[in-house]
Formats: structure tokens, C-alpha cells, sequence
């Protein structure tokens, strides 16, 4: 038995016309292809469809054997996930096929992205031939013109190729202002490299998706009232407070000392110095999203945990960090007996506030609780 196979890996005939796949047999997929054609007649499957269709009623003419026609798509964006997805309505087909007799395929595509299922295909039955569908159309050079111009019209495309081609026209034009206005031209072509640079790799790693998700989440913040919006701005501020801090306590070290600081003593330096910085910017963040959680009816009891364990850890690394120090002044060193202190107090902060939120929530319902 031959089976034309009409390959769609996008999933265009699914997407745009909503009817479920594989399609099976010459009067289903004659109605898929017409459906799509109606809905985008400028779809390349619509003649992957066609064509098959033509190559079945050929083979039928010819009466040498059994000849079905069938459609199978993928997924779209994902190329591993499409070719499983083939293989899976592959499967599907061959196992609503009424025959008894081994089933070869003829493979009908639209070009090379498609073709990449081939190997698919032949996991699951012989492969007697594949055909690449062109449209003649596509051969004059209207038909360029109007391919370009359709390439050009698509906003993806156009931000991919167009925007790098623009700053690279812009190179000579700048160059030549920043002569005029004495500025070395070197700066110039500097600025646009790392223009040039920046896009490509913002492209290069999908970074698109990722702000604009962010840029969503900011709105919708802005428009919910999220304290947490507020908490995050001002504990990022903190965090560069306490890295500068941090930094300057480096350096008094390093001022006071004859040899040069070593990497344990300079990390206990920073630590020590922006401890305090950071456990503010933690206790600041955990309050914005425990108020979050109350305000949306999601609180537990056990959220009220998160500033306790701040403080109960910056404890410890501030009585592990000016352990570590030397004696210096202006500088608070711990002794031993400090630090037995700040490792108890840190411990029993952590295991009562657990204790406290625990009892608490099995005696006082939280709103997340259900009733």
C-alpha cells in the first residue's frame, strides 16, 4: 500500500483552520486544503495538500496497488517537539489504516524545514520518494519583489534584518558629524559597534520575550498597587549601599596592615561591612511580598517567617565575619565567646519564629486556608 503523506510541520493547517489532525483520505484532506486556502490563501500548504491530492488520484489511475493520502503536522517553534509530534500522528494514521500489507510512503513538503521529519518517516515505514513543492510563480522576479516585500512587512523579520543594516548605513554619516564637531571618529565607530553588538546578542538569546514579560509584570504592578514594586526598588538600593560599604571596609583593612589582605580576611571584611546593608534589603523584599500574599488572600502564617530567618542569618554572618577580623580601629571585632552568642542567638531566632508561625497557623486559619 502507498501513503501519500502531506507533511505540515508547523502546524499551520491546525492553527489557522482548527480542524484536529492527522486528516485522513482524499475527501478530508480535499476540505482541509480548502479550508485553508480560505483562511490564508497564501499558506505554502495549501499546495503541499493539493499536490498530494494530484499525486494520489495519479497513483489511483495507474491501479498497481492500494493508495491513501493523509496529513500530519507538528507543533509550531519547537523543531524536536514537531518531529515527535509527526511521529506520533504517523502512528496514528498507520493504525486506522484498514490493510493487512506493508505501507510505503511517498513524502510531499514545501522545503527543506519540513524534509527534516524524513528520518522520522523512515523509522516507521520505507520511503519510495519525496517531493518538494514550488510554486512557478516564485521563479519571476515579481514574484521576488512581492516575496521581499512580504518578508520586509513582517515585524519580527524587519526588526532582524533591518535594524542592524541601519546603524551600519549610519556609520559614515556620524563619522563625518563627529568631524565637524572635532570629536575623534574612533568614539563614533565605537558607540555603533556596541549598538550592533548589543542588538545581536539581545537577539541572539531570545532576550526579547524575557522583557517584555518583565515590562508586563512592571504594569500590571504599577496598576495593581504590588508593595512589592516599592520593596524591590528600594532593596536593590540597599544591596549597592551595603556592596559600596563592603567595599570600604576592604579597604580600612587593607589601610591598616603592612601585608597585603589576604582572600578569607578580605571576604570576612566585606561581609562584615555589608551585612547589615543586605539584611535590611532581605527584611524589605520579604515584608513587600508577605503584604503582596495578604493582600491577594494567598497569606500563611509561615510567610512571617522570611524577615525572622533574614535577621537570624545576618546574625551569624556578622558574628562569623568580625571573628575573623583583626583587631582594628573603628572596626567591631568579636571574641569567642561573641560569636558562641551570635550562632545561639541566630539558631534560636530561626527555630521559635518556625515554632510561633507553626503554632499560630494551626490555631488561627490563614486566608489561604481552606475553610
Amino acid at each position: 500500500m502507498l501513503l501519500v503523506l502531506c507533511v505540515d510541520l508547523d502546524d499551520d493547517v491546525g492553527r489557522k483552520t482548527g480542524l484536529s489532525t492527522p486528516v485522513v483520505g482524499a475527501d478530508a484532506v480535499r476540505e482541509a486544503a480548502v479550508a485553508l486556502a480560505t483562511v490564508d490563501p497564501e499558506d505554502s500548504d495549501v499546495n503541499v495538500m493539493f499536490q498530494g491530492l494530484s499525486t494520489y488520484e495519479a497513483l489511483r489511475e495507474e491501479g498497481d496497488e492500494e493508495v491513501e493520502v493523509a496529513v500530519v503536522t507538528g507543533v509550531e517553534g519547537n523543531d524536536v517537539r514537531a518531529n515527535r509530534t509527526v511521529g506520533e500522528e504517523i502512528d496514528t494514521t498507520l493504525a486506522g489504516l484498514q490493510t493487512g500489507e506493508e505501507v510505503r510512503a511517498i513524502i510531499i513538503t514545501d522545503g527543506a524545514q519540513d524534509e527534516s521529519v524524513v528520518p522520522v518517516i523512515r523509522s516507521r515505514m520505507p520511503i519510495d520518494g519525496v517531493r518538494r513543492v514550488v510554486v512557478r510563480q516564485a521563479q519571476n522576479l515579481e514574484s521576488m519583489y512581492y516575496t521581499i516585500k512580504q518578508v520586509l512587512a513582517d515585524p519580527e523579520t524587519r526588526g532582524t534584518v533591518l535594524v542592524p543594516l541601519g546603524v551600519l548605513l549610519l556609520i559614515y554619516p556620524l563619522v563625518v558629524i563627529a568631524g565637524v564637531f572635532d570629536i575623534a571618529g574612533a568614539v563614533v565607530l565605537g558607540l555603533l559597534s556596541a549598538l550592533v553588538g548589543l542588538y545581536s546578542l539581545f537577539r541572539g538569546l531570545g532576550l526579547e520575550e524575557t522583557v517584555d514579560t518583565t515590562v508586563d509584570r512592571v504594569r500590571n504592578g504599577l496598576y495593581a498597587g504590588r508593595a512589592t514594586l516599592i520593596t524591590y526598588v528600594v532593596a536593590v538600593a540597599l544591596i549597592i549601599v551595603g556592596g559600596v560599604q563592603g567595599v570600604s571596609m576592604i579597604e580600612t583593612v587593607e589601610s591598616t596592615t603592612a601585608t597585603p589582605v589576604e582572600i578569607p580576611t578580605a571576604a570576612a571584611a566585606f561581609v562584615h561591612g555589608a551585612v547589615q546593608w543586605f539584611a535590611a534589603a532581605g527584611i524589605t523584599s520579604s515584608l513587600g511580598q508577605v503584604t503582596d500574599e495578604y493582600l491577594a488572600g494567598r497569606f500563611r502564617w509561615r510567610y512571617l517567617n522570611a524577615p525572622f530567618y533574614v535577621v537570624a542569618i545576618a546574625i551569624v554572618l556578622y558574628g562569623l565575619s568580625g571573628f575573623f577580623l583583626p583587631t582594628i580601629d573603628g572596626i567591631v571585632t568579636l571574641s569567642l565567646t561573641d560569636l558562641a552568642v551570635a550562632l545561639t542567638v541566630g539558631t534560636l531566632m530561626g527555630v521559635l519564629s518556625t515554632l510561633t508561625f507553626a503554632i499560630a497557623e494551626s490555631r488561627y486559619p490563614s486566608q489561604a486556608d481552606p475553610a
